[in-house]
C-alpha cells in the first residue's frame, strides 16, 4: 500500500513529498480539481497549512488526495 511518509512545501503548489517506497517526487496541485473541497487550496496560505494524516498529506478542512494519485501526479 502506498503511503506519503514526509512532505515539505516548497513554492507556490509545490509539495516535496517522500513515499513509502522511498522516493521522493515534487507535486504541483495548482489547479486542483473542481469541488467546493477543494476551492480553499487556492489560497497559498491555506495550501501552506496541509499535515501528513493517516497516509497522505490533508487540510483542515477535510480536503486530500490518494497517495496513489500524488504519486502518478508527481515529477522525479
Amino acid at each position: 500500500m502506498l503511503e506519503v511518509t514526509k512532505a515539505n512545501y516548497l513554492k507556490e503548489y509545490k509539495i516535496e513529498v517522500l513515499f513509502n517506497t522511498g522516493e521522493k517526487k515534487i507535486i504541483d496541485l495548482k489547479n486542483p480539481p473542481k469541488g467546493a473541497v477543494f476551492q480553499p487550496l487556492k489560497d497559498v496560505n491555506f495550501f501552506k497549512s496541509f499535515k501528513i494524516n493517516f497516509n497522505t498529506i490533508e487540510w483542515e478542512n477535510g480536503a486530500d488526495f490518494a497517495p496513489e494519485y500524488l504519486y502518478e501526479l508527481g515529477n522525479e
